[in-house]
């Protein structure tokens, strides 16, 4: 007999390793708890063929024969399978190990991929089993389709599954039989039978439920759990509002906060008051005033007596946010100095490409407590960064950072630090841990004041025409005093992508392509172009007539340090035109006069990236215009492309990017798509269910805070998330 924790091989060697090679399927529970896509019925009618679909069919072999093939050694095979109406060929290219059991008059259930030589239905080397009348009276009435798995055939995967339903001993159920009867749901053997094994499609829908339902509980008890261990810490320090420094700085802001700043403002100052770490995610659209409502929470660190530390995903965002903190505080950012304030502090900067000099003054100011505020990339994860009293963490666009790096961060500090994370656009991992309850989330709504509309575009540049009308439009623009991005995905051939890996001479650097457009696991997707770099659209541009006279910068990760920011400061200060440059650009960067931006190989870009690059411009008096360039305008890329240019409204993009990505690996560091640890539930689509079982776990822990008198239920959260992946939840 076996379990679910059992070791596949010893049951079904012949597929255990694809599977583990493929998917990762390693136990008993692993295969059984792997969702099948679709369901056929076992008595396909073969006049239903179509080309390319995958079909299951009973019938009786009406012919057999061998011939000697053409072009190579051996013979092949072709039996002629009736329903009694309509034939269909069986095709084998190895006839020796067919042609002794596929004899005329034999019935077989056979399954394949449907195919079309010399005007004939075929199915070339289909998986079959010959039936007698027992065998075929104890069919179920519904055949699965698994996800594909490189050199085993379905009919093999539905056998070998077959095999362990067959080989298992009863489970014991993770689901507590108090919540199993209330929701009416069927117990852990019963469904995993009808999963594998349907009758009927209702049977498939009342297992989906039930694992849908698991998989929510797991979750969520796993996360009250976490929510009651919280709620027992103690902060590395409550801070209350109201210092001289956060109060000075309030006196000199040149604007008014808006209603919704304020109360966001409050949510923040009650969360620093307690003792409980703050774990609260801050998000609004682009320039909404997010990093403003930061520093005041890192002033209020300082007046406390502790530090704040901002993590940035680049050295060009890093420098831009020293440069504007430093500006907006400016005497107050020279605590200590000659003609600094009295009650300031310092703000210093740590990038991974500082010179060495530099670097020792400022981890000095940090380890001695002189510096309030640290402003750096990955550089501050780095062994030698220690800091004097750290009591508060920011992290700017926390969908560039892994788990394990804000962990790394989060234990520089002797207490548990205060933790505010800031987004433009919420990724599905985002959206996934707020929903399913792990972070306090303060949204601006509020469109920022004196911002000008853009308007997006998709441009097919297999279009004639169309790309240098994309050109001219950026000189038309730019001799009217305005400014342009030209954004592409990597540096060029043999280099480095675009900004999106981990740090390399001080900024992230790994080329773009976070989609697949839709082709599901085993289906091969059409050859892609190679994309387009910074390089060759650098020197395209130089050469472009429309743009003759401009003054065109460039700019990406591997420059060094020096001449980026001297490429930045050239662009701010309106001395270059048309900045080409990677997805260094892409969040933070503010320059107003920039009206036009250019996305080469938009389809390479995810969702979240494609709106943060549009909120580059249109930051001033002028309008801005987005235009996506694309040569695969065509199928789901162009449809994605299409959604991004029809709404600026970020939260609808995040809807949209969490349909497109999933969810991720909710405990893991996956941020987002493919296979995670949910093969069941959705987000996008199962709120009602989340919501329910977030109520039941939080009922479970009420009662039974270790999950003593639970073990399935705390057997199952060990196992099935693993120890380690349920750590990473303080780590987000």
């Amino acid at each position: 007999m076996a379990h679910l924790d059992s070791n596949l091989a010893p049951l079904i060697a012949s597929a255990a390793r694809h599977l583990r090679n493929a998917r990762g399927v390693v136990t008993v529970g692993d295969l059984l708890r792997m969702r099948p896509t679709r369901y056929l019925s076992y008595d396909s009618e073969v006049t239903e063929l179509r080309d390319g679909e995958f079909v299951v069919l009973i019938g009786t072999i009406k012919s057999a024969h061998t011939r000697s093939m053409s072009t190579r050694k051996g013979s092949m095979l072709t039996a002629v399978l009736t329903d009694g109406h309509q034939d269909v060929d069986m095709t084998f290219f190895n006839a020796r190990a067919h042609e002794n059991k596929l004899l005329p008059g034999v019935r077989v259930i056979a399954g394949g991929q449907v195919g079309t030589y010399n005007h004939r239905r075929q199915l070339a080397h289909p998986g079959y089993t010959l039936l007698d009348e027992a065998a075929e009276a104890a069919l179920p009435g519904l055949y699965p389709v698994y996800p594909a798995i490189p050199k085993l055939h379905n009919w093999n995967l539905v056998q070998a599954v077959g095999l362990v339903l067959d080989a298992l001993e009863p489970l014991p159920d993770p689901l507590p039989a108090p919540l199993r009867s209330r929701h009416r749901l069927p117990g852990l053997g019963e469904t995993l039978r009808m999963l594998h094994r349907p009758e009927t499609r209702a049977e498939v829908a009342r297992a989906r439920e039930r694992l849908r339902y698991e998989e929510a509980l797991v979750l969520q008890t796993v996360l009250a759990q976490r929510r009651v261990q919280r709620a027992q810490e103690e902060a590395a320090l409550a801070i209350a509002e109201g210092g001289p420094l956060l109060t000075a700085f309030t006196d000199r802001l040149p604007f008014t906060l808006t209603a919704g700043q304020e109360q966001v403002a409050g949510e923040i100052a009650a969360d620093l008051a307690s003792t409980v770490p703050m774990n609260r995610l801050l998000q609004g659209e682009v320039g909404s005033g997010k990093t403003v409502l930061a520093l005041r929470a890192m002033l209020s660190a300082v007046d406390g007596g502790a530090q704040a530390a901002l993590l940035a995903p680049t050295e060009v965002l890093a420098t831009q946010h020293h440069r504007s903190i430093t500006a907006m505080l400016g005497d107050l950012a020279e605590g200590g100095l000659l003609g600094g304030s009295e009650i300031g502090t310092r703000v210093v900067l740590l990038t991974g490409s500082q010179g060495s000099a530099s670097r020792r003054r400022a981890l000095a100011d940090v380890v001695s407590g002189d510096a309030g505020i640290v402003i750096g990339t990955h550089a501050l994860l780095q062994e030698d960064v220690a800091f004097y009293n750290l009591g508060l963490v920011v992290v700017d666009e926390q969908h560039r950072f892994g788990v394990e790096q804000r962990d790394v961060l989060r234990g520089k500090a002797s207490g548990t630090p205060h933790l505010l994370v800031m987004t433009a656009t919420p990724i599905p991992r985002t959206i996934a841990m707020t929903v399913f309850g792990d972070m306090e989330t303060s949204t601006l709504t509020e469109l920022p004041a004196g911002r000008s509309p853009i308007q997006t575009f998709v441009v097919d540049e297999h279009r004639p025409g169309w790309l240098e009308r994309t050109w001219a439009r950026i000189g038309e623009e730019c001799r009217a005093g305005r400014q342009a991005y030209v954004v592409c995905p990597r540096i060029g051939p043999g280099a480095s992508g675009g900004e999106s890996g981990g740090e390399s001479g001080g900024d992230e650097e790994g080329e773009v392509d976070w989609f697949s457009d839709g082709f599901g696991q085993g289906e091969q997707a059409p050859a892609r172009p190679e994309m387009i770099g910074v390089l060759e659209t650098f020197e395209e541009l130089s050469t472009e007539a429309s743009l003759a006279g401009l003054r065109i910068g460039l700019l990406h990760g591997k420059l060094p340090t020096e001449e980026k920011d001297a490429v930045m400061r050239a662009f701010a200060a309106g001395e270059l035109d048309v900045l080409v440059a990677t997805t260094v650009i892409e969040v933070g960067v503010d320059v107003p006069n920039a009206t036009v931006m250019v996305v080469r190989d938009a389809d390479r870009f995810g969702v979240s990236q494609l709106h943060q690059l549009r909120g580059r411009v249109g930051r001033g008096g002028h309008p801005g215009l987005c235009l996506l360039a694309t040569r695969a305008a065509d199928g789901p890329a162009g449809e994605r492309l299409t959604a991004v240019a029809a709404t600026t409204d970020g939260f609808e993009l995040a809807q949209l990017d969490l349909r497109q990505r999933r969810e991720g690996d909710i405990l893991g560091a996956r941020q987002s798509g493919g296979r995670g640890r949910l093969q069941f539930l959705s987000l996008a689509h199962d709120e009602e269910t989340i919501a329910t079982a977030r109520a039941d776990a939080a009922e479970l822990i009420a009662q039974d805070p270790d999950l003593s008198g639970h073990p399935e239920l705390a057997g199952v959260i060990e196992e099935w998330l693993r120890r380690e992946q349920a750590d990473f939840l303080e780590k987000t």
